[in-house]
């Protein structure tokens, strides 16, 4: 049993003796494994928490708020492995790292230039061409190009066929003979020069212009090229038929219908017609109806909303409306060539003059605020002073020969307002070389301002209304004050001015000298230009612009951006509702429906004409 039993015993023992070393080994690889998963473990952790500590610093530096944080695969990872592993740190916010200042330049100095609203591209104004052409040096036109509509007849031609119903009192067709100028004048009492005299009537620009313009040396069928557009429509001529006896309706009809054609074409577009202009041989008030009531005087053309973007040139403009401007009267000189200038100048200097002072025209004892009784009053009593009176039947006032006789033999010619500011003899007086005399700076200083110097001074004398009508200084007192010298100086700049004040023959051009027809026409290209240029630099011409102060700013020196307290405001206060309009503060001026009503009475003296 022994041998067995240890036998036995042996083979058990080889049998452990043969399993222990494949138990061990096994034991030893189960202990290795663990030891690689725990590295493992531990340098993913340690990847995570790298990511994590940078996705977070990350998203602070930049500003950038977000709830979540995920770990996102690199932009070249296989697109078919698994999701990427989001981290929510939401519930457990880590405490935002201190911003750095940025490293920046100091803060430029606080500008001193007024704001301004950006500057708008160039490329969204249509009239970029139009300005680029005054760049081209070689061509003589740039920048001065005029574009004509062409009008439909009715709006101007079919007028003058039709001139006998152009004036209830006149008979206009002869008016308008001669391109506008009239039947020509006779110079029997040698008071006139050879040629280019003619019987003018007053209210006759309408088709002078617009017969100058035909010779006008750069026109152009290309509205895009052109500086300003010219609307031939005989304003003037329209109203005058129908303001005695026709209702508002037919009164307002041509004007309505042209600013429908108007609007309708393309040009028009461009700057909503602030680039058109257009020419009216009247007074401002014949086209400002301010009511719908049947009984109120002219049409609304100047209030309609399409014409207060055009420019009107008339003989007489508003103080208080920047959509008309004053532009001369017509007198009975239209030369053709300078030569008959420059012969006429030479002739007013070397005149004898014998009168001090001289008046042309009637009373007005409808006005008490006239002070044309007491200037008629001195003129009798004065030993230098000379009168012609202008009242019904006194033909000699009509005459063009006796006027103008009278104002070559005068120093200083009285000027005080007609039915309404302003009167053609101011016109007239000029152009014979006398040296004019005002009374209200409505009559000339404010409405001229393109044809006439700002300082009125050198051309003219001054004597407010109220020093006449309150005060009753002696005119000839005041003007012998002047010396001989001054006097001289002062009529040489009137003679000087001549040229500027006249319309030339609309059927020939003048070669050097500029007409009141060429300062009107450069005028307005001056004005539509300077209005382009701001647009595109996103501004305006003036600060806190005051439509009602309109009459001030011509008057601003260069430079100045606003209009203030002027010494003339008493004169151009505007009556209040209720008010007389000929009271205090308006130096005796009828506006608006009366001064128009009473223009139309001297049309009907003149009818003796």
């Amino acid at each position: 049993m022994t041998p067995r039993v240890a036998m036995r015993r042996r083979s058990a023992e080889e049998e452990v003796a043969q399993t222990e070393p494949t138990e061990k080994g096994n034991d030893g690889k189960n202990q290795n494994n663990r030891i690689y998963l725990l590295v493992s473990l531990s340098l993913f952790f340690w990847a995570l928490l790298l990511c994590f500590h940078f996705s977070v610093l990350g998203s602070s530096s930049t500003n950038i708020p977000k709830q979540q944080i995920q770990l996102q695969p690199s932009s070249y990872a296989d697109p078919q492995s698994p999701p990427s592993i989001s981290l929510r740190v939401d519930k457990f916010p880590l405490p935002p790292p201190k911003e750095r200042e940025p490293l920046l330049p100091p803060p430029p100095p606080p500008s001193t230039e007024t704001f301004k609203s950006p500057k708008p591209k160039e490329e969204e104004f249509s009239f970029l061409r139009a300005l680029k052409t005054s760049e081209n040096k070689s061509d003589p036109c740039g920048g001065k190009y005029i574009y004509v509509h062409d009008l439909p007849a009715k709006f101007n031609e079919d007028m003058l066929r039709d001139c006998k119903k152009l004036s209830l009192w006149t008979n206009m067709c002869k008016f308008t003979t001669n391109a506008g100028l009239g039947p020509p004048l006779e110079n029997v009492e040698g008071v006139f020069s050879d040629q280019g005299w003619y019987a003018t009537n007053q209210f006759a620009v309408d088709v002078i212009f617009s017969n100058r313009m035909k010779q006008y040396k750069c026109l152009t069928n290309d509205s895009s090229l052109a500086a300003a557009i010219f609307v031939p429509f005989y304003a003037g001529f329209d109203i005058a038929r129908y303001l005695w006896g026709y209702n508002i309706s037919t009164r307002d009809a041509a004007s309505l219908e042209l600013v429908d054609w108007l609007m309708k074409r393309p040009e028009w577009e461009i700057m909503r017609g602030k680039d058109h202009f257009l020419v009216a041989g009247r007074i401002t008030w014949d086209f400002r109806r301010l009511s719908e009531e049947e009984t109120d005087w002219g049409n609304k053309l100047l209030f309609l909303p399409a014409a207060k973007n055009m420019s009107m040139l008339v003989v007489e403009s508003s103080p208080w409306n920047a959509n008309d401007f004053g532009i001369p009267y017509p007198t009975y000189f239209h030369p053709a060539k300078d030569s008959e200038v420059f012969e006429w100048q030479e002739r007013m200097r070397n005149l004898d003059r014998k009168w001090l002072f001289s008046f042309a025209g009637a009373p007005r004892p409808d006005n008490p605020k006239s002070i044309r009784g007491q200037i008629i009053d001195q003129c009798r009593n004065s030993k230098v002073g000379k009168l012609l009176e202008c009242d019904f039947g006194e033909s000699k006032c009509h005459a063009p020969s006796s006027i103008m006789q009278m104002f070559q033999g005068s120093l200083f010619c009285l000027q005080p307002q007609g039915d309404s500011y302003t009167r053609r003899s101011a016109f007239d007086s000029m152009l014979a070389g006398c040296i004019p005399v005002f009374f209200h700076p409505g009559s000339a200083y404010t409405q001229y301002t393109w044809h006439l110097p700002k300082n009125y001074t050198t051309y003219s004398v001054f004597i407010p209304e109220d020093d006449i009508r309150k005060r009753n200084m002696s005119i000839e007192e005041r003007l012998l004050q002047i010396p001989p010298e001054q006097v001289k100086i002062m009529r040489e700049n009137v003679i000087k001015l001549i040229p500027g004040l006249i319309y030339a023959d609309p059927r020939s051009e003048l070669e050097t000298l500029k007409d009141a027809f060429d300062v009107s026409v450069e005028a307005i290209i001056d004005k539509v230009t300077r209005l382009r240029k701001n647009m595109i630099e996103g501004r305006t011409e003036y600060d806190n612009f005051v439509e009602e102060n309109s009459w001030k700013y011509a008057l601003l020196e260069e430079g100045q951006r606003e209009a203030g307290g002027h010494v003339w405001d008493p004169f151009f206060s505007k009556p209040k509702p209720g008010e007389d309009s000929s009271s205090e503060g308006n130096g005796g001026t009828t506006i608006s429906a009366d001064a128009a009503k009473n223009s139309w009475k001297s049309e009907q003296r003149d009818k003796t004409q």
